[in-house]
């Protein structure tokens, strides 16, 4: 389930987002400030932020971009026409979009789901059911399950329910045509976010191991070898595209 962080003084704007984003299955944090949503980053996996254009933001703003430039922060607010120096500060320090109170109110949810990060992902990762060989409809219901369970500790029983099969059905459906079997493919997912997460300087190994739940970041670091051949701080040089590609390469078995 995607996190949306939101630091807004507006009620209207925060109880809008929280509807939008509840029935597009997202949820959402209220935060006090950046300096809040910034302490969110560090347990949470952070779909995208908003934040108001209060008087005092804008350093705090800037730095949250800069630190984590792979998820968008999105500028709200109630502007005037001599504001626009201020909101070309705010772009140029890396905030990817402006919301403007009163007029994309019941609009926001949808901008800011349809830039966030995991939807990022997904894009990039569009072939990747082509180049797993998963063709039925259930591989690729069970593919989707998966990259939306990737900061969590999945197991294939829990995907197999939300699929309403069983678990074995499931490992031997999954795994027909010569794809990889599931269980490989759950820890794909997990290094793929992880692979993402790494490349946001405000992100370390052991912080990205919390946030998607592993268990230390020994076992994060271990999944990496497996899947990519790699430790975890070579995952942003491979991107997503070339870890996808190193477990292609001989590494999309294992035991069920």
């Amino acid at each position: 389930m995607p996190v949306i962080g939101i630091a807004h003084h507006n009620p209207t704007m925060r109880a809008v987002m929280r509807r939008g984003l509840r029935a597009r299955g997202g949820r959402v944090v209220g935060c006090r400030g950046p300096e809040q949503l910034a302490r969110v980053f560090q347990v949470e996996l952070v779909d995208a932020v908003v934040v108001g254009a209060e008087p005092g933001r804008l350093e705090a703003t800037v730095s949250l971009a800069s630190r984590f430039p792979r998820v968008p922060v999105f500028l709200a607010g109630a502007f005037r026409p001599d504001d626009a120096p201020l909101l070309l500060a705010y772009r140029r320090g890396g905030v990817r979009a402006i919301l403007v109170d009163g007029v994309d109110d019941y609009a926001a949810a949808e901008l800011v789901t349809a830039q966030g990060a995991s939807r990022r992902r997904r894009h990039v990762l569009r072939d990747a059911p082509r180049l797993l060989r998963l063709t039925e409809p259930l591989q690729l219901r069970a593919w989707e399950e998966v990259l939306g369970r990737a900061g969590t500790a999945t197991t294939t029983a829990q995907v197999a329910r939300a699929l309403r099969v069983t678990r074995e059905h499931l490992s031997r459906e999954f795994a027909a045509g010569g794809a990889p079997n599931i269980k490989r493919v759950i820890d794909l997912a997990r290094v793929l976010c992880a692979t993402d997460l790494l490349a946001n300087p405000g992100y370390s190994v052991a912080t990205v191991a919390r946030v998607l739940r592993f268990s230390s970041p020994s076992h994060l670091a271990g999944c990496t070898r497996r899947i990519a051949g790699v430790s975890p701080m070579e995952l942003p040089r491979l991107g997503l595209r070339g870890v996808l590609g190193r477990f292609l390469k001989g590494r999309m078995r294992s035991r069920l």
